[in-house]
């Protein structure tokens, strides 16, 4: 019994992978970020949509740390984060746990953009969700924050890398 089921939990954390490969894949494509800026009705470049997302989202949060979340260089990032501050969407302060440290914080003005992005983003989701069971869009959610969080403590090469 011990095999089989090796054997199924095996081909069910391939299916996984090929179903989360497809989702980041869709999820990375420029063109996703250009029309979810569209929907939103917002004029923002597109290499600057993400961080300012990442910036409300997780913020206050240092360079270095949004670069790896975006897995772009900190220098890079750290152009477009002060592009951000220059067009009044993001303030940079001093950590409270390290002076060293600047982090990036949303501002009202882009806490507004990213409102209209949020709309966007449920209209978007409603489509997509428009003929499934409430019960399924519930479980999908509660698994997909359990793994998001069992995933998080996962260190790379721990247990297996997830790539």
């Amino acid at each position: 019994m011990k095999k089989v089921q090796n054997t199924h939990i095996s081909a069910q954390l391939r299916e996984l992978h090929g179903a989360l490969v497809e989702i980041v894949g869709v999820m990375n494509r420029p063109q996703r970020d250009e029309a979810m800026v569209r929907e939103a009705g917002i004029s923002l470049d597109r290499a600057l949509f993400p961080l300012l997302v990442l910036v409300e989202r997780l913020g206050p949060i240092g360079v270095v740390e949004l670069a790896d979340r975006v897995g772009r260089d900190y220098t890079t990032v750290s152009r477009q984060v002060a592009k951000l501050e220059s067009l009044g969407l993001v303030d940079r302060q001093e950590s409270a746990q390290d002076r060293r440290i600047r982090e990036a914080v949303i501002t009202g003005q882009g806490k507004a953009m990213t409102d209209r992005v949020d709309a966007a983003r449920e209209r978007i989701g409603r489509s997509i969700f428009a003929n499934w069971d409430e019960r399924d869009i519930e479980d999908l959610v509660r698994l997909m924050r359990k793994f998001a969080d069992d995933i998080k403590g996962d260190a790379p090469g721990a247990s297996g890398d997830a790539s």
